[in-house]
């Protein structure tokens, strides 16, 4: 059986790995552009401040731990087209330009995302920086160390996380969104309003509400951002506006959602029998919807890998959907959060309804006793748990991984009131606060309920 693989980030490594190992016999291909694989995105913002000093740690696999397991590696090399009918590959080895075909029993899309890049007026100017992978984090750094003033477009994870390392590293910052605040995916706005004062304290310019529409610049470097709102000096401009699926190659042989995410079902198929696909490249189904979604995570690309590897010969293993569980640290706060937000429940047109509570994590008796602040999202009708959000100075972020468990099962908010957990002093109080949260959601009983009972 031949297993042909193209690209080996994420979802492309756990699916190799785990192929080489269920399938022994297996003669498995894998083409990727780049030279190395499994680089750990996540960590960009970490190498960048500095946080993380030796790269290699930011990688989890190699080329050559690949070839011990007996699989034939290609790197720097370019998939030029796929012929899914007939199972062939057009190949294009980028430091020869040599190009062959190969063929495949069964195919494995890991292509992966690519930033969006504005077709702006100047957007190719020198020093405006892309932010994915690991060639672009270095040029990040090689760039940043010899500027004043570095503007950061974007203001999702990644854009915050790098407005954090570039303003500890003694920069001036300066934060572009069209959105009216950060992190407004993730977050609403009574927790994304506390890390826009922390930044605002650091003394951070955020120019929130306001589209970027050109760039200028001088002697072939970028000068100025131009938004709907005026001109922005810079010396510096890192892109973080999102990423768009990579497939192409793909694009009218398969299914596909409009921003081009291929459709796989429960067990990684694509709508081509022996074209199987995970990671970035894909859509998910995100469960406190139902729908399938476009939520590009490194945990949702390994399981999605691993997944595809099982149910390559036979449907073994179901894919449990996601909930788009995530976390931040900055500064001194420490947030996560899963599934949707109030805001999304509106885009969603969700009928759904809100708690938030305030308190202390731990008994006050504690020397210290640090306050944690959390909100529940559910549906008004059913009372089922949609999203969570938590913040607080101390790391309370694994509650989210609880609450995320309690979505996918399809919970209520009123189960949630009394779920078994444990008390220690240390670590929480008799009453959880993810109990207290559910308890603050709890219809009254009426006067005329307690008369007929």
């Amino acid at each position: 059986m031949k297993i042909a693989v193209i690209g080996c980030t994420h979802a492309g490594t756990a699916a190799v790995v785990n192929a080489a190992k269920l399938y022994p016999e297996a003669q498995i291909t894998v083409y990727e552009r780049n030279d190395n694989v499994s680089f750990l995105s996540c960590g960009i913002a970490l190498y960048v401040g500095g946080v993380v000093k030796d790269p290699e740690g930011l990688f989890y696999s190699s080329p050559q731990q690949l070839a011990d397991l007996g699989v034939v590696t290609h790197m720097r090399h370019e998939v030029l087209a796929v012929d899914a009918d007939a199972k062939t590959l057009q190949v294009r080895n980028m430091q020869t330009g040599e190009a062959f075909e190969d063929s495949f029993d069964k195919l494995i899309v890991t292509t992966g995302s690519w930033p969006i890049v504005p077709k702006l007026a100047g957007i190719e100017l020198g020093h405006i920086l892309l932010c994915k992978n690991y060639d672009h984090s270095n040029t990040i750094i090689d760039k940043a160390k010899n500027v004043n003033h570095i503007t950061v477009v974007g203001a999702g994870y990644i854009g915050v996380e790098l407005v954090e390392a570039f303003q500890q590293s003694g920069k001036q910052v300066t934060l572009i969104d069209s959105a009216d605040r950060i992190l407004n995916r993730y977050l609403d706005a009574e927790f994304s309003s506390r890390i826009e004062e922390s930044f605002s304290s650091k003394g951070i310019e955020l120019a929130l509400g306001q589209t970027v529409q050109a760039f200028e610049g001088k002697d072939g470097m970028v000068s100025h951002v131009v938004t709907s709102k005026g001109k922005i000096e810079t010396d510096l401009v890192i892109l973080c506006i999102g990423f768009r699926p990579n497939t192409e190659l793909l694009k009218g042989q398969v299914d596909m959602l409009p921003n081009g995410a291929i459709i796989v079902d429960e067990y990684m198929q694509t709508s081509k029998e022996d074209v199987f696909a995970a990671g970035d490249s894909c859509a998910v189904r995100y469960n406190p919807t139902g729908k399938a979604a476009y939520i590009p995570l490194a945990t949702n690309a390994v399981r999605m890998g691993m997944l595809v590897a099982r149910n390559l010969m036979h449907k073994t293993t179901k894919y449990l959907g996601t909930q788009g569980t995530s976390g931040l640290k900055i500064y001194d706060l420490n947030l996560a959060s899963t599934g949707l937000t109030e805001g999304a429940c509106k885009d969603e047109k969700l009928n759904a309804d809100t708690v938030t509570i305030e308190d202390a994590y731990r008994p006050e008796f504690m020397p210290t006793a640090e306050t944690v602040n959390v909100k529940i999202v559910y549906e008004k009708e059913s009372r089922r748990l949609l999203g969570a959000q938590i913040m607080s100075k101390v790391d309370l972020t694994q509650a989210m991984n609880t609450l995320s468990v309690c979505i996918q099962n399809k919970m209520t908010v009123d189960e949630l009131a009394f779920v078994d957990f444990f008390f220690q002093p240390h670590y929480n109080k008799p009453w959880n606060f993810l109990n207290s949260a559910g308890i603050a959601a709890l219809p009254e009983i009426k006067t005329e309920q307690l008369q007929h009972a």
